[in-house]
């Protein structure tokens, strides 16, 4: 991989995994069309994503402290023999809250390697229908009104939804980022917190799926240069940055139907190109390449 596909992947992943379009999706289908779709680019995926894990960590960190505080004094009233699920402190059942939503992140687990192979299977049918789910589901948010509900009203079936919604997010089409989003709007969550729960949740799930694989990356037979590596990373970071801004814009103006409308046309047209090159031979896919080797 040369330094140029590493910015541009970065690129992509910093944009995309926040925009709710799929940063999973976009990247297969640049590997797709540029024959990158080996184990390395599956893997580099995994390294732009600690740059966009960084890009939450400063973005949201005035979200971030007063959690790590609690959680702090959480253990002290474990110690204490005086810790209750049941409080009326906004940070500590937010706490418990983003636990709960955890949980459903053991079926992905267990589909790690379906999930992963998706991305890598030689097609993009799958892409193409992950996203018009993404699409179908920011546009219903949109259409949802404004909700009220913060940490101290939200249930835990709730968290357990916004968790299962983040669980299938691996599948490449599917925005995490929107698809958790979306589901805490039609739940009724409050714009601003539904935003801030969804990327703090993502927190743990993208430092899970690093240590997983950090064996492999770190030098388990992954050639890739180091400076492509802080290529990427750096660039997904400062594009992870500029993304979040954008998305918190967009949530507080309600557009989420300008991206529902984006990959409702980008699933319809990835789906057709699809299912025309398994049908035919890949022509599309070869004429890409072709194009873009000349």
């Amino acid at each position: 991989m040369s330094m140029t596909e590493a910015v541009i992947q970065g690129i992509i992943q910093g944009l995309t995994e926040f925009l709710p379009v799929s940063s999973s999706g976009h990247l297969a289908l640049y590997q797709y069309f540029t024959g990158n779709n080996s184990e390395s680019g599956a893997l580099f995926s995994l390294v732009l994503h600690l740059g966009t894990l960084l890009a939450v960590l400063i973005a949201f960190w005035s979200s971030i402290l007063p959690l790590i505080i609690e959680f702090f004094s959480m253990v002290g009233d474990l110690f204490r023999g005086r810790l209750r699920l049941d409080t009326r402190r906004e940070e500590r059942r937010m706490i418990f809250l983003l636990i709960v939503s955890l949980l459903p992140l053991g079926l992905t687990f267990l589909l790690k390697d379906i999930l992963q192979g998706t991305a890598a299977d030689g097609n993009i049918v799958v892409e193409g229908v992950c996203f018009l789910v993404t699409s179908a589901l920011l546009l219903l948010a949109d259409s949802c009104p404004p909700g009220r509900i913060r940490a101290k009203q939200m249930s835990y079936r709730a968290a357990v939804a916004i968790g299962f919604a983040q669980a299938v997010a691996p599948l490449p089409g599917i925005s995490r980022s929107g698809s958790t989003l979306s589901t805490g709007l039609i739940l009724g969550l409050d714009r601003k917190y539904a935003l801030d729960f969804s990327f703090i949740m993502g927190i743990p799930a993208v430092l899970g799926a690093l240590l997983l694989d950090a064996k492999e990356i770190l030098g388990g037979g992954l050639a890739i240069e180091p400076g492509v590596v802080a290529a990427g990373l750096a660039t997904s970071l400062v594009f992870g940055l500029l993304a979040i801004g954008m998305v918190r814009w967009l949530v507080s103006s309600r557009k989420l139907r300008w991206f529902g409308f984006y990959t409702l046309v980008l699933g319809v047209v990835t789906l057709g190109i699809g299912i025309c090159d398994v049908l035919f031979g890949h022509p599309v896919q070869a004429a890409v390449i072709a194009f873009f080797a000349k």
